[in-house]
């Protein structure tokens, strides 16, 4: 009967020594894939807030440089009218104001192309290239081309709509990341 009760024990204590072990084993990967969870879901945040200020730093820079087009157009406007004499030194002055908005710009493209995703980068791409008409109207204003007046209203709707193009791709990027 002793010799019973010591293997009953010792299988007692095995089977003991066994489950605990399988127990710790389970603690130590259960909280390893939720150290793993937590680890992505930081990233996946970190993200999203990356992403996030590269877009509303795009967005910021878009609308500054298309108040500078509405200026650029009131001052041609005002100038039609006779009411600005001086309107090649005031085109020249804002010509060079727009550069410094469109290197401003063109900085927050390339962050947007570095965060991405792919479908961000390529509106932010043609939100960039929708400058190109009213920097070429310009110029054109500048040399006195009677037609540039028109060309650079014509480039508000199509710069506008890039920017909303811009604002849907970066809603979308930012709900799948």
């Amino acid at each position: 009967m002793a010799d019973s009760t010591f293997w009953i024990a010792a299988l007692t204590g095995g089977t003991a020594v066994l489950a605990s072990w399988v127990t710790s084993r389970g603690n130590t990967r259960a909280a390893r894939i939720q150290a793993d969870t937590a680890v992505l879901a930081q990233r996946a945040e970190r993200l999203r807030d990356s992403r996030r200020s590269a877009y509303l730093d795009l967005i910021e820079q878009t609308h500054s440089i298309g108040e500078l087009y509405w200026e650029i157009a009131a001052v041609q406007r005002a100038a039609e009218a006779g009411r600005r004499p001086a309107l090649l030194e005031e085109l020249d002055e804002l010509a060079e104001r727009e550069r410094d908005e469109y290197g401003k710009l063109r900085r927050c493209v390339r962050v947007v192309e570095l965060e991405g995703p792919a479908a961000a980068a390529t509106a932010a791409n043609a939100l960039q290239k929708a400058t190109g008409p009213f920097h070429r109207a310009l110029g054109a204003m500048r040399s006195g081309e009677p037609e540039a007046p028109q060309r650079f209203h014509d480039a508000f709707r199509p710069f506008w709509q890039a920017l909303t193009d811009f604002v849907e791709a970066a809603k979308t990027a930012l709900h799948e990341a």
